[in-house]
């Protein structure tokens, strides 16, 4: 699947010499990416000397079609067991009680403020895009965190050494929402349609689509493997 594509783009990550750039493509309220998050760790810890990782928000779920989870309860009620049973990772109690519990429950879906909230992660640690993306996950799918509300991203404050008065601060700014703004375009630009999506950058122009869709760690390794062996 390894396929080659040409896109006019805006990434300022270059990728490192004759190597690549990495790029996830996400969303933090997508459930298949809370399933493929162990598979993209596994990958940047046996490549991370090789290139470079960078994680994009997608913008699945926009404020103009914010819904209620009442709305999506019985869709994810049964996805959820597809994940679980193909990924092997498992959905929290916390937050299947709302799946469970959808007219008890006051969450709306939406993909902005943990979007900028990966922003502002990135922007401390750029290395570690990766490890913080599976953070928001699993606050969401297994801690059961509402990432509409600020107080869901306090506890990872001090794991990645983050002033909380700076992080709230940007929490609430234009500048940081339109970083977020920013992402969702460039998403749409790489002609991602779905998530997750894996893309490895070996020039400004050529990028190499290594997953559409849960991949599992064999796979995806083999087709990167395949691209190295091809711009090497």
């Amino acid at each position: 699947m390894a396929e080659n594509k040409e896109s006019n783009n805006d990434l300022s990550s270059p990728p490192k010499a004759g190597q690549g750039a990495v790029y996830y493509c996400y969303d933090a309220i997508c459930g298949w990416c809370y399933g493929f998050s162990p598979v993209m760790k596994k990958i940047e810890e046996e490549y991370k000397n090789q290139m470079s990782f960078d994680v994009l928000s997608g913008g699945m779920i926009m404020p103009d079609n914010a819904q209620p989870i009442a709305i999506m309860a019985s869709y994810i009620l049964e996805e959820h067991k597809n994940v679980e049973q193909l990924t092997g990772v498992k959905f929290g109690d916390d937050f299947l009680w709302h799946i469970f519990n959808p007219e008890k429950s006051d969450w709306v879906l939406d993909s902005v403020k943990p979007a900028v909230a990966l922003c502002i992660f990135k922007e401390y640690h750029p290395d570690q895009a990766i490890e913080m993306a599976s953070d928001l996950q699993c606050a969401l799918n297994y801690e059961g965190r509402d990432l509409t509300d600020d107080e869901a991203y306090r506890h990872l404050l001090p794991k990645y050494n983050i002033p909380s008065e700076d992080f709230y601060t940007k929490l609430k700014s234009e500048e940081y929402l339109d970083k977020a703004y920013y992402e969702f375009a460039l998403v749409k630009q790489l002609q991602v349609n779905g998530y997750p999506t894996v893309l490895m950058q070996v020039t400004d122009s050529k990028f190499y689509l290594l997953a559409r869709g849960y991949t599992d760690y064999n796979t995806l390794k083999e087709r990167i493997e395949k691209v190295l062996k091809e711009i090497s």
